[in-house]
């Protein structure tokens, strides 16, 4: 046997084969992810609607993951979840009247990066859990 014989399929030592991704997920590169679904939607729908300055930076699909749309509030409280494109992204953000940017060309705001500080803090603080 030769060094990558077990690398090929359906050879070597009679290992089993991956099974294919479910009709729900999506393939990308060289991963397999969930692909978005009515939840994360509605997740998206109650973030927006229960706090105050939201703005939305839509994150195109990379090799580890698919398109997401981040919304972050006006204290940097922020939530992130997977979307079915890059202009339902912007359609979206439009129909709620929530500025919508490419994070790709914007970045994330300052205000998200303080917030995920201070949420270490507050845990680091708080001690380990019992």
């Amino acid at each position: 046997m030769g060094l990558f014989d077990r690398l090929r399929p359906g050879r070597g030592s009679g290992r089993t084969r991956m099974r294919r991704p479910g009709r729900d997920a999506a393939r990308t590169g060289s991963t397999t992810v969930r692909a978005s679904d009515r939840a994360d939607e509605q997740h998206l729908l109650d973030f927006v609607r229960g706090r105050r300055g939201v703005e939305g930076f839509v994150e195109p699909r990379t090799a580890v993951s698919d398109v997401t749309l981040l919304l972050v509030a006006h204290d940097g409280e922020w939530t992130r979840r997977r979307v079915p494109s890059v202009a339902w992204a912007h359609r979206f953000c439009n129909d709620q009247q929530v500025p919508s940017y490419d994070a790709a060309v914007v970045g994330v705001p300052q205000r998200m990066r303080e917030w995920n500080a201070r949420q270490r803090h507050a845990r680091r603080e708080a001690g380990p859990q019992a």
